[in-house]
């Protein structure tokens, strides 16, 4: 499985588990995701073989994300837009878009989706998707599905979150504040930089990206994820502090959303994801170092 993206590598390795632990369901299971992400699994005596589904129509044209046109120069069209990442699990972002148009309550709403997988991973119709070369970090990836915001208030969610209310409408509201900057459910605080925990604010060091939201204009103004974290953990921390330098606040705002599994956490080794987050955790520090003047414990 050498050619195999490693998000479908993963589902793989798993189904073989359940297999051997004869827990067929669960296995069966494991190759419909394996499936929706443009693959196939065959059981062999020699193990099980993934191989790439034929697609039936034209491929995505993969890009890199310095290919992507910024309208971030054109006026705001809707009333926010939603980001989504695609990393392996498209039916979870899918899930998460359903949602918020579920419960829009009439609100202009794009969703912008970035896919890194090189599978063709179908959305709704309304939905414009952004497909990068794989291998793509997850912080240039983001970047590069940002600058496609039309949106007067911008929502960065994961495909873990699924709304089971209004979410737009709160967002909206606190970041009518112009002392805010950042907002979302999930806040998390420090005493010294190195250990953060969550929070219920309603001020907070900073804002989780599993649902974070802040206006266009920070856009504009030169606010993007550090493309140095190829890896998700602390992109969001990092971004926090890049908002309150400026000045403004981020908060906590209870919105009606639950989170499911995180798949690139729970699907990523152990020992992986564990260097990745201390090298990201790091590169936090080497900018932030020192700046216990932005914490909420001052």
């Amino acid at each position: 499985m050498t050619d195999v993206p490693d998000p479908v590598r993963r589902l793989a390795e798993e189904r073989e588990r359940a297999r051997r632990a004869r827990d067929f369901g669960r296995a069966d299971e494991l190759r419909e995701h394996i499936r929706e992400s443009g693959y196939s699994v065959t059981d062999t005596a020699d193990g099980p073989v993934v191989s790439p589904i034929e697609p039936a129509g034209d491929e995505p044209t993969l890009l890199r994300p310095g290919d992507i046109v910024s309208v971030l120069d054109r006026p705001a069209t809707a009333d926010a837009t939603v980001h989504w990442i695609v990393e392996g699990w498209p039916e979870d972002v899918r899930r998460g878009i359903e949602s918020f148009d579920r419960f829009a309550g009439g609100r202009s709403v794009r969703h912008v989706v970035v896919d890194v997988t090189g599978l063709p991973s179908p959305m709704p119709d309304d939905v414009e998707v952004v497909a990068l070369v794989p291998g793509t970090g997850w912080a240039a990836a983001r970047n590069a599905g940002l600058t496609r915001s039309t949106g007067r208030v911008i929502v960065v969610a994961d495909g873990s979150v699924e709304a089971t209310g209004d979410v737009l409408g709160p967002l909206t509201q606190a970041l009518s504040d112009p002392d805010i900057g950042l907002t979302g459910p999930f806040g998390i605080v420090t005493d010294d930089l190195r250990e953060f925990h969550e929070s219920i604010g309603p001020d907070v060091d900073a804002v989780e990206t599993y649902l974070m939201a802040f206006r266009r204009e920070l856009l504009v103004d030169g606010v993007a994820f550090d493309p140095g974290f190829r890896f998700y953990r602390s992109a969001d921390i990092e971004l926090s502090f890049q908002v309150k330098a400026r000045g403004l606040r981020a908060v906590v705002t209870p919105v009606q959303v639950v989170r499911h599994e995180h798949r690139m956490w729970a699907n990523t080794p152990e020992v992986e994801r564990a260097r990745l987050s201390k090298r990201n955790f790091y590169r936090f520090l080497d900018r932030w170092r020192g700046r216990t003047d932005l914490l909420v414990g001052g």
